[in-house]
């Protein structure tokens, strides 16, 4: 179980070629990208910007798994945050800023993730007619993943409330078991931002959320041999395993993390940094 974070605080959400009168336009080498690859937001948006080769159009600044400034946030990105808004807030990422006024453009994750792939050129990662699909999954991950998880490792639960927990769970991951068998992606035969949004969840579930379960949880979530392998496959793509920052995760969880280690942290379900060293070898 973690702490809420010091870093909850209103969105700035500017939008990226919604609104003419805001003067955000797509143009390339305007925008910038400041990212922590422990924190999953960021590693969303990470792995999206490769997907769609924004390498020399969108540049991007990455910064320390942990806030060198405490609850004020990164002191690299103070500037951005006072030149932006005049109330006090933690300078947090995900940022993407205009290098051309030096203000952020938006620190919502949802919203940056679906600009990049709508408004810059690429791999169609949000294809027209399957918004609510990728809605849906967002929702699936949030709340039959990734929030049971959390509950079903609160030290302070009872044994009925983390029972609880781990049935949603178990029924949100069965749910994807069975989407993944009508084809390699979640949506068919393409990679979508659907894939990129489980696939953190995933990662987070095996290198968060394990450390606080016991070991028939663990060994019961491990069960979906499709959604793990499914999960491998992708850490084997260049655009996915390349951010894994694992040790960052691990400082980032410790760091602020409340909750007791239990005997589920022993049972790794999949090993990222090989699978990762796979797709370097043969890449």
């Amino acid at each position: 179980m973690s702490a809420p974070s010091p870093f909850a605080a209103p969105s700035l959400r500017g939008r990226i070629g919604h609104d003419a009168r805001s003067g955000y336009y797509p143009v390339a080498h305007r925008y910038r990208l400041h990212l922590s690859l422990s924190c999953p937001h960021c590693l969303q948006i990470a792995v999206t910007h490769s997907l769609l080769g924004l390498e020399d159009t969108l540049p991007v600044t990455l910064l320390p798994a942990l806030p060198d400034a405490g609850d004020d946030g990164y002191l690299a990105l103070r500037p951005l945050y006072e030149a932006t808004s005049h109330q006090h807030r933690p300078a947090a990422a995900p940022v993407l800023s205009d290098d051309w006024s030096g203000r952020i453009v938006s620190t919502d994750p949802a919203e940056i993730l679906t600009d990049l792939a709508r408004r810059f050129p690429g791999p169609d990662l949000h294809p027209c007619g399957a918004e609510a699909a990728i809605a849906a999954v967002r929702q699936l991950c949030e709340l039959s993943i990734n929030a049971p998880a959390q509950r079903a490792g609160r030290s302070d639960a009872t044994p009925d409330e983390r029972a609880s927990a781990l049935g949603v769970l178990l029924d949100g991951l069965a749910t994807v078991e069975r989407r993944l068998e009508a084809g390699p992606y979640l949506l068919g035969e393409d990679l979508t931002l659907a894939d990129v949004e489980l696939w953190v969840t995933l990662v987070r579930l095996d290198t968060v959320h394990r450390w606080h379960l016991d070991a028939a949880a663990v060994q019961g979530i491990a069960g979906h041999s499709r959604v793990w392998a499914y999960a491998g496959r992708l850490a084997g793509h260049p655009a996915f395993g390349r951010h894994l920052d694992l040790d960052g995760i691990a400082r980032r969880h410790h760091t602020r993390c409340l909750g007791k280690e239990a005997a589920g942290a022993a049972i790794q379900i999949v090993d990222w940094a090989e699978h990762a060293q796979v797709r370097v070898a043969t890449g």
